[in-house]
């Protein structure tokens, strides 16, 4: 008796049979996204192959979801009926060329930033980026979410970094933008634009990155201030008087800040102990660390709310709102006995938010917080979040003019929607 064959068993012959290699295999659990399992799961090893999946479901009408460590999947809320291709970046794992001498690399998109770090330190450089999860976020994920963490404040983000980049087009075809030195620009919006894109308008192949030389020591200022005007008075006087850490970090309900900085030895030892006389002068009590204390410090920050349970947003506004909002804040989420810890950039305005307690007070706190902040003055986006609370808050919030761009770039680049549906920004 010959057994029928499975929806799966035609779709993974042809995907084999396109790149030549057995690549595909049935989705499984533990491929799960959204609840969802994967018909088939691909891991090419090339990047030409990469392109042949991605033409092929265009052209067949098969939808691609894209993954590289999986880190930033269940930080994308966007429910799906079906999944049919999860193509995995994973089997592009290089650091393709790193040109020590023009502080330059290029990375393929499946190598994790911890890997790609390795290899860049036996020259002591590194790609300055320190996102959550690092360990096993990749190249590619990193740059498809634009994601970055506390030494933003003195490095920038992926979109800051990146000069060039090779990319799957949706019509299966491989392009290339940006050079390989810092000067060369030629193509570079192109780069740009598919950072922060959310892998709805191509799958990235490869990046190429401006590195920063490993700092000689560190050191971190770890202040506690009795209130959150103290601690934004005190960033602000950090810039007033020219310092400059790599990260600027403020936390809250119990206000405290880490502030790092990197350099020299002599350097950083300086900046700090001036960071202590300013953080006493606004009635700060403050602690420098370095060594194990130190990074034990830097750990537990991202731990507390990015391994945590409940919702996690991405909080965004102007310095000079800054203070007003994180007032408000604390008072709304109180007076709805709403449990939550914010953490983030304190010079820059970019904070995440955990928020934990009732689905319909969660919802109406972040509707009134986006209602305080209008286009173009910030923003509050869901990462992680259950279900029922997306049925009450987009995901998104408002975009505004925007939207129409983005839809029209959606449509050049994707014209069959088959790139990551529903989870590029505003649910292209």
């Amino acid at each position: 008796m010959v057994t029928p064959a499975l929806p799966h068993d035609n779709l993974i012959a042809e995907v084999n049979a396109r790149i030549g290699a057995p690549a595909a295999r049935p989705g499984g659990d533990a491929d799960r996204i959204d609840g969802v399992i994967p018909v088939v799961v691909v891991e090419p090893s090339a990047p030409e192959a990469v392109a042949t999946v991605v033409g092929w479901a265009s052209e067949t009408g098969r939808t691609v979801l894209t993954r590289g460590g999986g880190t930033k999947l269940a930080r994308i809320p966007a429910p799906v009926s079906t999944v049919d291709v999860l193509l995995s970046t994973r089997g592009l794992n290089a650091v393709e060329i790193h040109r020590h001498g023009d502080l330059t690399a290029t990375v393929q998109a499946g190598a994790t930033l911890s890997e790609t770090n390795a290899v860049l330190a036996e020259h002591r450089q590194w790609l300055a980026l320190d996102p959550p999860r690092g360990d096993r976020a990749t190249i590619g994920g990193i740059l498809a979410t634009n994601d970055s963490g506390p030494r933003r404040q003195g490095h920038g983000t992926p979109r800051d970094l990146i000069i060039g980049m090779t990319l799957a087009r949706a019509d299966g075809v491989v392009a290339r933008s940006g050079g390989i030195v810092v000067k060369n620009v030629a193509g570079y919006d192109l780069a740009r634009l598919m950072t922060g894109s959310f892998g709805c308008l191509g799958v990235i192949l490869n990046a190429t990155f401006k590195l920063a030389p490993l700092a000689g020591a560190s050191r971190t200022v770890s202040v506690t201030f009795p209130d959150i005007d103290r601690c934004v008075a005190y960033a602000d006087e950090l810039r007033a008087h020219a310092a400059t850490p790599s990260a600027l970090e403020l936390a809250m309900p119990a206000v405290s800040m880490l502030v790092r900085f990197e350099s020299v030895e002599s350097v950083a030892e300086q900046q700090a102990y001036r960071a202590v006389a300013l953080a006493e002068a606004q009635d700060g009590t403050a602690v420098v660390l370095s060594g194990a204390n130190e990074t034990a410090a830097w750990q537990a920050h991202g731990t507390r709310v990015f391994e945590g349970e409940g919702t996690l947003v991405k909080l965004s506004v102007v310095s000079a709102q800054l203070l007003p909002t994180l007032i408000w804040l604390n008072g709304e989420a109180r007076s709805r006995r709403l449990e939550y810890e914010v953490i983030g950039r304190a010079g820059l305005g970019v904070l995440c938010l955990r928020l934990n307690g009732a689905t319909s007070d969660q919802a109406e706190l972040l509707n009134a917080l986006r209602g305080r902040l209008p286009v173009g003055s910030g923003s509050a986006v869901l990462q992680e979040a259950h279900v029922d609370l997306m049925a009450l808050v987009d995901v998104w919030g408002p975009i505004g003019d925007g939207m129409r761009v983005m839809q029209e770039v959606k449509r050049q680049f994707d014209p069959t929607a088959t790139l990551n549906p529903g989870r590029g920004p505003g649910g292209l």
